[in-house]
């Protein structure tokens, strides 16, 4: 198995079967092109095993720390280690890259997640509230959507 860091979208479209759905021309095109935007790939051959996203973020008071976005591994390719392999090169593209720490954050019920963060080194921390806005939909005067 291989790791590479995928620069060319016609690569993400070949491996569309590893993102949660299919993935948008345009949105893809603006996540190669930015910078501090990472996505990592294992192949076995010329056949995609799993992918990983990362995104590189930078407060004034704390420096920059990678957020993990997104991990997929194919259903075949489960169990054999793909994903921790993953999370370790993109652990490995957050220390070149002069981070401080990097994070994720999972379902508390994705066990399968939750094992292989940890197997790759990751811990715990103490569970938070997360809070979303739809920003596509206008608010209205009593702030709701």
């Amino acid at each position: 198995m291989r790791i590479e860091r995928i620069t060319e979208a016609a690569t993400v479209h070949r491996a569309a079967d590893l993102f949660d759905g299919p993935p948008l021309p345009d949105a893809t095109a603006k996540f190669l092109a930015a910078p501090g935007h990472h996505l990592l790939m294992a192949f076995e051959g010329d056949r995609a095993l799993g992918m990983v996203t990362g995104v590189e973020m930078t407060h004034p008071d704390k420096g920059t720390e990678m957020f993990l976005y997104e991990l997929g591994v194919a259903p075949h390719a489960r169990l054999r280690g793909v994903g921790t392999a993953l999370v370790e090169a993109l652990a490995e593209v957050a220390r070149e890259r002069g981070c401080y720490g990097m994070w994720v954050g999972t379902e508390q019920d994705n066990e399968a997640a939750q094992k292989t963060y940890r197997k790759a080194g990751a811990s715990d921390e103490e569970p938070f509230l997360l809070l979303s806005w739809d920003v596509t939909q206008p608010r209205s005067e009593d702030g709701q959507t």
